[in-house]
């Protein structure tokens, strides 16, 4: 008995601390003009403790660097897209540039109807033509994934899930400076 009376202030101080955390983002939540603010809801013990949990893990996180730059759904300006254009027929998911940095940083993803193999021959064939040389392996798991190297220093990983008949690519390069101007 006197374990549960322990666990049971515990379990109360999760749920408010679920509750105000819930509150909070119902607050920041960002709505349209003239639309009506959504029905609040009391949040279950279970719900309360997997966003309590979810927030300390996403809080923990660091931030951003302030040169860095991303955007949703189109190339961030200044991205270096001789660097890594945007595969022909592909859609832009997300992009993000830091040149502030040394290396500077660069990442795209995108979406296409080509097979993974294709997504890589392409990314391929576009950064050797830059000087950079494919490292052996073309697979990690199931999943395409291709790295490269130029000049010792600079890297590039492009790695190319499919589901439902859509690839989507990731790619990470951490180069020079002077290679993104």
């Amino acid at each position: 008995m006197k374990v549960i009376g322990t666990l049971l202030p515990a379990r109360l101080g999760l749920l408010a601390a679920g509750a105000a955390i819930v509150a909070a983002a119902s607050a920041c939540t960002a709505q349209a003009p003239g639309s009506a603010a959504p029905a609040a809801t009391a949040p279950t013990p279970s719900s309360a403790m997997a966003t309590a949990t979810a927030s300390a893990a996403t809080t923990a996180s660091p931030s951003a660097a302030p040169g860095t730059s991303a955007t949703v759904g189109a190339l961030v300006a200044g991205f270096p897209s001789k660097l890594l254009p945007v595969m022909p027929g592909a859609k832009v998911v997300a992009s993000s540039f830091d040149k502030s940095t040394s290396p500077a940083t660069a990442a795209l993803v995108g979406s296409t109807a080509a097979k993974p193999a294709a997504v890589v021959a392409y990314y391929t064939k576009a950064l050797e033509a830059q000087g950079f040389k494919a490292v052996p392996g073309n697979t990690v798991g199931s999943v395409a994934s291709k790295d490269f190297v130029r000049g010792g220093s600079e890297t590039v990983n492009i790695a190319v899930p499919a589901t439902g008949g859509v690839s989507t690519f990731t790619i990470g390069a951490n180069v020079t400076p002077d290679s993104v101007k």
